[in-house]
């Protein structure tokens, strides 16, 4: 089932999660993935990668993600790791829009909330004087309280966040700017780097390719299509796996989003629900070789 095709804008699917907000997690999340996925979650035993990420959101309670999936708070981890080197340069953290001078920004940046996830509540900007202040507070707007409890995607994580503005440099790919940078996104199970996703060509025809970390192309597809070229290896990947590992010793799993421009290692975000748990990855058994190494037997009760 195609759930989209019933519930057709983004605003009614938001409705009707919001409505269900009063239904635990084990209720919810399980219902989910059925609509999602078109199949029953396993949380008793979980085996699938997307089935132990659900299990994640429900069990795993480690006080240190919130500061990891602040993308303010965040930089203080990766300083605690001796990893200032990798930071985007910050521009400017705000509590709200109204705090920002826009005359003082330059006239490229991106700006983001400091609790958004899966690339939302993030803008681009190439031209200040291109910008639209309408799409700005379209985007950007939100309840200035922390964010509740029982969330839409039931994250943890993210719960108990007190949004903000956050302004940093924009990064630029300057064989193709319109492109956008590529995007690495390290699969880390208890401080080892096994697979990395590369998110190419965002702006521009969206693709996105699976590796093992010998740089070996797994042909999966996900909810992108694969790049219709081989992406170039990194001739600093060792140094990418060695920062992915660095930052995730300390989960069971942390998906380490790193950026790699002119030969130089950026970190964009850490992210330990991807896509929600929600992707149907093609092979189906994909899955499960994304769930093996996931061990989550330490924390069950």
């Amino acid at each position: 089932m195609d759930y989209k095709k019933i519930l057709k804008t983004s605003k009614s699917r938001v409705a009707i999660l919001s409505a269900l907000r009063f239904l635990p997690d084990s209720i919810m999340l399980p219902l989910q993935y059925r609509v999602k996925l078109g199949r029953k979650l396993n949380l008793k035993n979980p085996q699938r990668f997307t089935e132990k990420l659900q299990w994640y959101k429900i069990n795993y309670r480690n006080p240190v993600m919130h500061q990891c999936v602040d993308k303010y708070l965040v930089r203080e981890y990766v300083k605690s790791k001796g990893l200032d080197s990798i930071l985007v340069p910050l521009i400017g953290k705000y509590d709200n829009l109204d705090q920002i001078d826009w005359n003082t920004l330059p006239d490229q940046f991106v700006i983001k909330t400091t609790h958004g996830g899966g690339g939302l509540n993030v803008i681009v900007c190439n031209d200040k004087s291109t910008l639209s202040m309408d799409d700005v507070k379209a985007k950007l707007s939100f309840d200035p309280h922390p964010v509740k409890s029982n969330s839409l995607g039931r994250e943890w994580a993210y719960y108990g966040l007190q949004p903000g503005i956050v302004v940093e440099e924009l990064l630029i790919n300057r064989e193709n700017p319109a492109a956008g940078i590529n995007d690495y996104k390290i699969f880390c199970y208890g401080g080892h780097a096994k697979y990395i996703i590369v998110d190419v060509d965002r702006y521009i025809g969206h693709k996105r390719n699976f590796y093992d970390r010998d740089w070996k192309n797994l042909n999966v597809t996900s909810d992108c299509p694969a790049s219709d070229r081989e992406i170039e290896r990194p001739a600093n990947l060792d140094e990418m796996l060695r920062i992915a590992e660095k930052l995730s010793k300390d989960f069971p799993y942390v998906r380490v989003d790193l950026y790699n421009v002119d030969g130089k290692v950026y970190f964009g975000e850490l992210t330990f629900y991807p896509w929600s748990g929600y992707v149907q990855y093609t092979p189906d058994e994909v899955d499960y070789k994304f769930g093996e190494d996931f061990n989550l037997v330490p924390y069950k009760m």
